[in-house]
């Protein structure tokens, strides 16, 4: 059976990878894909580094997996490192932090479906995807805390997010390899702090008060 998730790492260190599009061949009037999804998560334990890189797919299946991860006993840590769309971007929202990649990309919009049949049916259709949004709309609305009209509005303009937009709007945490605070065992260069400890290292040697056009003479002489 073909999987759009893989499992790595050892149990207490457990990585998976969501790539692709999801429930492409199976998990639609499919019993056995979602249960092999949920014992396969039960079979260890420990934080869970979920790596995204999906276009999306089946909302349902993405909403079981939602509701998986959800209910795991432990932090669930979402990386998107590519994009992030439509279903995928529902299955991000079930994690404790979400970073994503310098490059990568969120995308939500509204549910699609395909129907056939008479005006009643198109009515029926028309309510399921209503229904569908909101229910979209309640994890997007738990991570973000935005209104839910904002959100509604959102995915009915096909919002594509970078990174900067992704995190103003509350859908992620961080960039990848942006530390909050920059390393300590560093320093950073800067040619005016470099000016002012020259002119403290002039100022005992002459003895006497030097001019400003006299200190930019002396920096010249040193290419500054």
């Amino acid at each position: 059976m073909k999987h759009f998730w893989n499992w790595s790492g050892p149990t207490n260190q457990r990585v998976l990878t969501i790539n692709g599009t999801i429930a492409q061949e199976s998990w639609l009037d499919d019993e056995i894909t979602p249960q092999l999804f949920q014992d396969e998560l039960n079979q260890g334990e420990g934080p869970i580094e979920l790596w995204i890189n999906s276009p999306g797919g089946d909302c349902i299946a993405a909403s079981q997996i939602y509701t998986m991860l959800m209910n795991y006993g432990d932090d669930v840590n979402v990386k998107i490192d590519g994009v992030a769309a439509s279903a995928a971007s529902v299955i991000a929202m079930s994690g404790t932090t979400v970073s994503m990649a310098p490059t990568a990309m969120l995308m939500i919009h509204n549910p699609l479906t395909m129907a056939m049949g008479e005006s009643g049916d198109m009515q029926k259709a028309i309510q399921l995807l209503d229904e569908t949004k909101e229910s979209i709309i309640n994890a997007y609305e738990l991570k973000t805390n935005l209104p839910r009209e904002k959100i509604s509005s959102m995915m009915d303009d096909q919002t594509w997010m970078n990174v900067n937009k992704a995190i103003q709007l509350g859908f992620a945490d961080e960039m990848m390899g942006n530390p909050s605070e920059p390393p300590t065992n560093c320093y950073a260069y800067s040619d005016h702090q470099a000016d002012l400890v020259l002119l403290n290292k002039l100022k005992p040697k002459t003895q006497s008060t030097i001019t400003v056009k006299s200190l930019q003479k002396r920096l010249s002489l040193l290419g500054r």
